[in-house]
């Protein structure tokens, strides 16, 4: 898919080459990020994939939307997640909403990267648990990339890949979040809300995150775990 995405003209009329647009303008930000920080990026790769997919982590349906998987350092985008964000679960949609959520898949690599990843493994669920905190900063880290899209260069063209961000592409990007929180989910599908057994936060939360690391564009502001 990559290949065949040459040019930013591609962006604009292909799906595809968006996404892919967003992918790179994602990894070279956080590159840049870590050198800044006298740290050492190590890229992760991209797996598009639709119905079904064999991961490090194991086999994963389109059920689960799309991941991260720390075993072998990949994200995985699940194509029809994207129709489903809107039609499911009732986002405004958007080429931003999009983006939010691959960004936000690549903010779990910045966790596993800096061992915070880690602290979401002990298996526990609930709106105070580490579970909840670690998708809150990979929201935020999105927040944070999203905040610096249009300043941070394309290191083959030297020039940024997404040129501008309106308000209504961060409207989108705070719906998309949104739309996802546990709260909306439950009340959607089950019609009441268990936050016990939460494991991505609520819509407010979600949307909280996301903006606090747009305005601020500091991964240091990210710390939801105080």
């Amino acid at each position: 898919m990559q290949q065949s995405c040459r040019k930013g003209r591609d962006a604009n009329t292909r799906e595809d080459c968006r996404l892919v647009a967003v992918v790179n303008s994602t990894q070279d930000f956080w590159r840049q990020e870590f050198q800044r920080r006298g740290g050492r990026y190590s890229p992760a790769s991209t797996v598009f994939f639709s119905g079904q997919v064999n991961t490090a982590c194991g086999a994963a349906s389109k059920a689960v939307g799309p991941f991260y998987c720390p075993a072998d350092r990949q994200v995985y985008l699940d194509l029809g997640f994207f129709d489903d964000l809107r039609t499911k679960f009732g986002a405004t949609g958007g080429p931003f909403a999009q983006a939010y959520v691959i960004a936000h898949e690549y903010g779990h690599h910045i966790q596993n990267l800096t061992g915070t990843l880690a602290r979401a493994q002990n298996g526990q669920t609930g709106a105070n648990s580490n579970a909840v905190k670690v998708e809150l900063q990979a929201d935020c880290y999105a927040g944070v990339w999203a905040h610096n899209a249009t300043r941070t260069p394309d290191e083959s063209t030297g020039r940024p890949l997404i040129k501008s961000l309106t308000d209504e592409d961060i409207r989108d990007g705070l719906n998309a979040a949104a739309a996802v929180g546990d709260d909306r989910i439950q009340e959607k599908f089950q019609g009441r809300v268990t936050p016990e057994s939460w494991t991505h936060g609520s819509a407010e939360q979600r949307q909280q995150w996301f903006y606090q690391g747009y305005r601020t564009g500091d991964m240091a502001q990210c710390n939801t775990f105080r």
